[in-house]
């Protein structure tokens, strides 16, 4: 992904509130597929990053990507943007 995709991505996840929420409970089967079934969705999400989590920012977004089979846009504070293009073929896509 480009600086400029990024950065646009980024603008279309300004105005999104968070979806969920990763606290102490870390990362579970069930996370990942309500995650996943959004990405699936709409193809950009922003998640809080709770201070609770066990892991800085970086490196639990990095996992849940990895996860989600999706690219981490940026993370910004507590809270992380991903993106994964959606398989669907009836779904305006993400034009960048």
């Amino acid at each position: 992904m480009t600086s400029k995709q990024r950065s646009n991505l980024k603008s279309l996840a300004a105005v999104m509130k968070p979806i969920a929420q990763v606290g102490k409970e870390g990362i579970g089967e069930n996370l990942i597929k309500s995650l996943s079934q959004a990405l699936e969705a709409r193809e950009l999400i922003k998640v809080n990053l709770l201070p609770a989590s066990s892991d800085d920012g970086e490196n639990l977004a990095a996992n849940i990507a990895d996860l989600l089979h999706a690219e981490v846009v940026a993370v910004i504070g507590r809270k992380a943007i991903f993106y994964r293009r959606s398989s669907r073929k009836d779904f305006e896509h993400i034009v960048f």
